[in-house]
């Protein structure tokens, strides 16, 4: 077993991102296998319950209100709605139930009271409950804590040099008091990044030079490649390639040995070899469902029938916790 370290440097963490690919993933492998079960996925769902008319401007976003897409603005889901969403994942096997909302940040009013009774009616049926719901300050985080939230996501999404050229509206210091504030609630911290946003090496190794030197390296980090969508400033953007996902994978996993590294938008153009190296330089955990808020993703079935071929099994809801024994008695 490995120590975790938290004290990366950016040079360290370049050079093990520019190594000879082969060796990179077999080093990530090696990591992998050494401080996880390799063959176990954790599968999550992603929903939408207020979808589109975002005031942020983040150029990648097709629910931006400032950018024309196809994107279908609706209100806020019902909780029942929600209810039968969840249980269906888990039916499907889902351990994970992330509700997303397009919203800058957290307001005390009733939308976010009914989040809070979505929230605690998803935990009642023994799945991990994630939110992302934009900026929140402590006491919106410690609501959400007390309602049985179990991850919050707020990705960082890029280096902080490269911020600023796609996202205006909020600073990246505003990033990281969120995630600070869902620390200091006690949850456990879902934050990564997008992959192919014009950035460079230097750029990639930067985000994960954040994440890496955090006191305490987030629980679950979704590497993203962009999925251009039609409408927004990043439309005619080039697609990052495979060997450069799988880069940063393996490096991601190397630096964080215990973290569940997702594997998250861009599968749907990935065949079944590209993802199958991704799984082997430490990716563990995936959306499932045909849809991430608004970007396509392979279906479900795909994703079992992909399971089976290469031996992987799903993870169960709260693994390492408390409340894993509790899920398993009942």
């Amino acid at each position: 077993m490995l120590m975790i370290k938290n004290n990366w440097t950016k040079k360290e963490i370049s050079e093990i991102y520019n190594r000879p690919l082969l060796d990179l993933v077999f080093e990530a492998a090696s990591i992998h296998r050494k401080n996880n079960d390799y063959s176990e996925v954790q599968i999550s769902s992603l929903i939408s319950i207020k979808t589109g008319g975002c005031p942020e401007d983040c150029s990648y976003c097709p629910q931006a209100a400032r950018y024309n897409t196809d994107v279908n603005t609706h209100g806020m889901m019902k909780l029942e709605e929600v209810k039968q969403v969840a249980q269906a994942a888990k039916d499907g096997g889902s351990s994970r139930l992330c509700m997303g909302a397009a919203w800058r940040e957290v307001r005390d009013n009733r939308d976010f009271d009914k989040v809070l009774e979505m929230v605690k009616t998803v935990n009642a049926l023994d799945i991990e409950v994630c939110c992302t719901l934009g900026m929140l300050n402590y006491e919106q985080a410690q609501k959400l804590k007390d309602a049985g939230l179990f991850a919050y996501n707020h990705n960082i999404d890029t280096s902080e040099e490269h911020y600023k050229n796609i996202i205006s509206t909020r600073t990246y210091d505003d990033r990281l008091k969120t995630i600070e504030n869902v620390r200091k609630a006690d949850l456990t911290v879902c934050s990564g990044g997008i992959v192919g946003l014009g950035e460079t090496v230097e750029d990639r190794v930067g985000m994960l030079h954040l994440l890496a030197t955090l006191p305490k390296h987030p629980e679950s980090v979704p590497i993203n490649a962009l999925v251009p969508v039609k409408g927004t400033p990043l439309e005619n953007q080039t697609r990052v390639s495979i060997w450069d996902m799988l880069r940063m994978i393996a490096t991601t996993r190397i630096i964080m040995p215990k973290t569940v590294v997702r594997l998250s938008a861009g599968r749907l153009e990935m065949t079944v070899p590209e993802q199958a190296l991704c799984f082997m330089a430490g990716a563990n955990s995936i959306f499932a469902g045909d849809k991430l808020l608004t970007t396509p993703n392979p279906s479900t079935q795909d994703d079992m029938q992909m399971f089976e071929t290469l031996g992987l099994h799903a993870r169960k809801a709260f693994k390492g916790t408390e409340r894993e024994k509790e899920v398993v008695t009942n």
